[in-house]
């Protein structure tokens, strides 16, 4: 019986392998098919305007704005409400500020 029902998923895990290589070709042929359609009515669009690396540089830069604009808002809402003291300060924690702990001499 172990055999008999190994066999099963053996069989089984073929057909889902078959099924995905075939689902994964059908995409690549609509793909291609997409492709060429879109560059056959606009011949231009074959040529990239922009680098993919430029992409992720603006994209990088313009979270790296967000993050230094929650920052702010975050720190300027700590003084407003609170009589610690905070910095602005990358955390392992995903924290946008972090107190600020006076040294004591000690006596």
């Amino acid at each position: 019986i172990r055999l008999n029902i190994s066999g099963e998923i053996l069989k089984w895990l073929c057909f889902q392998n078959k099924n995905r290589v075939a689902i994964l070709a059908e995409l690549d042929k609509e793909k291609r098919r997409l492709m060429q359609s879109q560059s056959m009515n606009n011949p231009g669009a074959s040529i990239p305007l922009s680098r993919p690396a430029l992409n992720k540089d603006f994209r990088d830069h313009a979270e790296q704005q967000h993050i230094a604009a929650q920052q702010k808002a975050a720190l300027q809402h700590a003084h407003a409400h609170s009589s610690g003291f905070f910095i602005t300060q990358d955390s392992s924690f995903g924290n946008l500020i972090l107190p600020v702990l006076p040294r004591l001499d000690p006596e």
